[in-house]
């Protein structure tokens, strides 16, 4: 198939339009091969003088369900969770519309699937906190970054990111990308025995999604192109 055919440029958009955020997923394996084929296409993504600035851990079995035990005993000890803070700010520190009304649409819409109703504080959390079980995936991604790093080697991780969950669309798999690890970053870190140079970007859950599961109903709204584009061509 011609990499410009008509039917390689469907298969390429049926995959990234597939692409969504998975939060139940089935115990089936991923084999070690397909997830280092994963990283090995996903590595194919421009970097600024290819620098490359990703760095992966890839964890399953024990490795995984020790770290979601060690994150969980923080998240559900109040005290203990108010000691954590993210390193850098993945969300506004001020909400403004329309962000702020997406936010809430998809959390709302997520809340309606599972039956949780507003105010129920203690279903709330506990949904939050499947977050570090890695949604019941068999694979859980931890992605960090060299600290001397800018801002542009953030912008390269992100097409990093979104070309594993493209290659493992193409797999038959689903993902969720998850910044709900960086709170907890030291204790990840920690687990992980990464060097003090490196930081936490984010995590993801890697696995088949859970057909079965209400919460994979969920179809986030995207805006349609020209709310969002200007074609300035005369």
């Amino acid at each position: 198939m011609s990499a410009s055919s008509p039917e390689a440029t469907a298969a390429v958009d049926a995959t990234i339009c597939s692409r969504r955020s998975v939060r139940a997923f089935l115990p089936t394996e991923v084999p070690r091969q397909v997830v280092e084929e994963i990283l090995a296409v996903a590595a194919r993504a421009p970097s600024g003088t290819n620098t490359q600035p990703w760095k992966v851990y890839v964890l399953g079995g024990a490795a995984k369900d020790t770290l979601s035990r060690k994150i969980l005993a923080a998240y559900d000890d109040p005290a203990e969770a108010a000691r954590h803070q993210e390193e850098y700010a993945y969300y506004p520190r001020t909400w403004v519309s329309p962000y702020l009304d997406r936010r809430r649409k998809v959390g709302w819409d997520l809340y309606g699937l599972l039956q949780i109703d507003k105010g129920d504080k203690a279903r709330m959390h506990a949904q939050h906190g499947r977050n570090y079980l890695f949604f019941g995936a068999p694979i859980g991604l931890v992605f960090t970054i060299d600290r001397v790093m800018q801002q542009g080697s953030w912008l390269d991780y992100g097409m990093f990111l979104q070309n594993i969950m493209v290659a493992a669309r193409a797999r038959g798999l689903d993902t969720c990308p998850q910044a709900a690890f960086t709170p907890f970053h030291r204790i990840v870190l920690d687990h992980l025995q990464a060097p003090a140079e490196e930081m936490l970007v984010c995590g993801m859950a890697l696995g088949h999604a859970d057909p079965q599961a209400v919460e994979n109903r969920l179809q986030t709204e995207r805006e349609p192109v020209e709310a969002f584009a200007r074609f300035l061509l005369d």
